[in-house]
């Protein structure tokens, strides 16, 4: 049977496919599957899934489907990060001796499982995720599918590419420092970082387990935000999972929002001037939209940045693996053992010193948040080459970390956006910053700003899918009270609003 035209993958368009009966699910993976073969890019999966294994799995969504059980997800492809368990598959973290199978699946891999999404494969990263480039692993480097000499970031970078290049529809990856953020920013895609404990990191090799954070990479907002309302979820499991009673109430961001900008003296862009053009194109942007543009002292911002790496925060990442580090540590390539080596030398001292200067960054940093209702930074400054990562590793992934490593140390969740491209072909990215809770306006705000750019989808040449038109409703609606996270201004209110509440 010939292979079904795949075309887009975006969610809207494969969900229509399939209400119009154009396609079927089996048809879709295996199109997928020779879509994948065809790319002949061997660094993007280090494991595919076997046909019989993926036909297996759709064969359960198709029989949930026809016993009317929901799946908002039904029928799409998508790739998980090898950092995260996929149940009866190696988990590697980019690092074959430190391989082990596990019997279930990553919480977050669970839910979209049961939502009807079928995984194809486990996608390359920088080894142990300690890394922003997609350079650091020994299945080799993702190509940039807009100029192959470039990085593709990381350290997600095999699920930035496989959504870029239309392999899946969707990705999971991770993002502690900005390894869901800066490969959105380089293969033109929309990468989500939650608020932390939001999504369960149950299921995860650790790197900084008290900040880690399960990223998002999709085609579209709209897409991002279905696959958050799926995946997002308490689990009691996960010490660090938090529900909407954790987070403090906050009223939505309005049509006339504020957004914050660094003042121009603190704006680092690594003598890069296309992305400083995009940058401001996309400040612009976010202005005819109705924002109004607040210039913020960014120091604190990047003060908490440079903790990351400089600080005591690298010996969580050696707590993470530090049995197999003890017994395997020339398994680790030397880039990776430069980072995470020397966090053994760090002191309980050390901890408590920098908790104070990063809760004094805090409180310097409540008056910003008085000011605006958001922040707009670039995702990256700049791009690199492989060859000039290959040639200074450390510095220039530092350089990525500018705009990214502060987000999770202040708990603040963020949305990174396709910005456009430059003069030399490539793409950068715009990120919107909000504090903890907030994911669902920078989605919205984020929908709109995505549709003004006309853009088109990753690598793939596929434009946005235009909005679908609701259809006329006949009303059997019924009046309810609602108490709690539900309210107006609550963390739930939007499962009441989206269904027209």
């Amino acid at each position: 049977m010939p292979h079904t035209a795949l075309g887009s993958l975006d969610l809207q368009t494969l969900a229509t496919r399939y209400r119009n009966r154009e396609t079927t699910p089996g048809d879709v993976l295996a199109s997928v599957v020779a879509r994948i073969l065809a790319d002949d890019d061997p660094a993007v999966f280090i494991r595919l899934l076997k046909v019989d294994e993926i036909a297996a799995q759709v064969a359960k969504v198709e029989a949930r489907q026809r016993a009317g059980v929901a799946q908002p997800l039904y029928g799409v492809p998508f790739a998980v990060k090898d950092n995260l368990d996929l149940a009866g598959h190696p988990t590697t973290a980019a690092c074959p001796e430190f391989a082990y199978t596990p019997a279930r699946s990553a919480a977050v891999v669970e839910r979209l499982c049961a939502a009807g999404a079928i995984v194809v494969g486990k996608t390359n990263l920088d080894q142990f995720a300690a890394g922003l480039v997609g350079t650091r692993s020994p299945f080799g480097t993702p190509r940039n599918r807009f100029d192959e000499a470039y990085i593709p970031g990381g350290s997600s970078s095999g699920s930035a590419v496989a959504v870029a290049a239309g392999l899946v529809s969707f990705a999971v990856g991770t993002d502690t420092a900005g390894s869901g953020r800066v490969p959105a920013a380089f293969n033109n895609l929309v990468g989500l970082k939650p608020t932390r404990g939001i999504l369960s990191t149950t299921g995860l090799v650790p790197a900084c387990r008290s900040l880690d954070c399960l990223s998002l990479f999709a085609l579209t907002c709209d897409d991002a935000k279905t696959l958050f309302d799926v995946a997002a979820g308490f689990d009691a499991a996960d010490p660090y999972s938090r529900n909407a009673a954790d987070l403090p109430a906050r009223p939505p961001i309005p049509a006339a929002f504020r957004f914050g900008v660094p003042g121009a003296d603190q704006l680092e862009f690594f003598g890069n001037p296309h992305v400083a053009r995009l940058y401001q194109a996309a400040l612009e942007r976010l202005r005819q939209m109705g924002g109004t543009p607040v210039t913020i002292d960014y120091a604190p911002f990047a003060r908490a940045a440079r903790l990351l790496y400089e600080g005591p925060w690298l010996a969580e990442r050696l707590a993470g693996i530090k049995e197999f580090f003890a017994r395997h540590a020339d398994a680790l390539l030397p880039v990776t053992r430069s980072i995470i080596g020397p966090a053994a030398g760090r002191t309980a001292v050390d901890a408590f010193e920098a908790m104070y200067e990063l809760q004094a960054i805090r409180q310097a940093t409540r008056p910003v948040w008085e000011a605006i209702d958001f922040l707009a930074v670039p995702t990256a400054g700049t791009i690199y080459t492989k060859a000039q990562v290959e040639a200074e590793p450390v510095r220039l992934n530092t350089n990525l970390g500018y705009y990214t490593n502060f987000v999770n140390l202040l708990d603040q969740c963020a949305l990174a956006l396709p910005a456009g491209f430059g003069d030399d072909g490539l793409p950068a990215g715009v990120t919107l910053v909000a504090p903890a809770g907030r994911d669902i306006d920078l989605l919205r705000i984020g929908s709109a700003y995505q549709r003004a750019t006309g853009l088109t989808l990753g690598a793939t040449g596929h434009a946005m899918p235009t909005m679908a038109v609701a259809p006329a409703v006949i009303d059997r609606s019924i009046p309810i009270a609602v108490l709690g996270a539900h309210l107006a201004g609550q963390p739930l209110n939007s499962q009441l609003t989206d269904r027209g509440g």
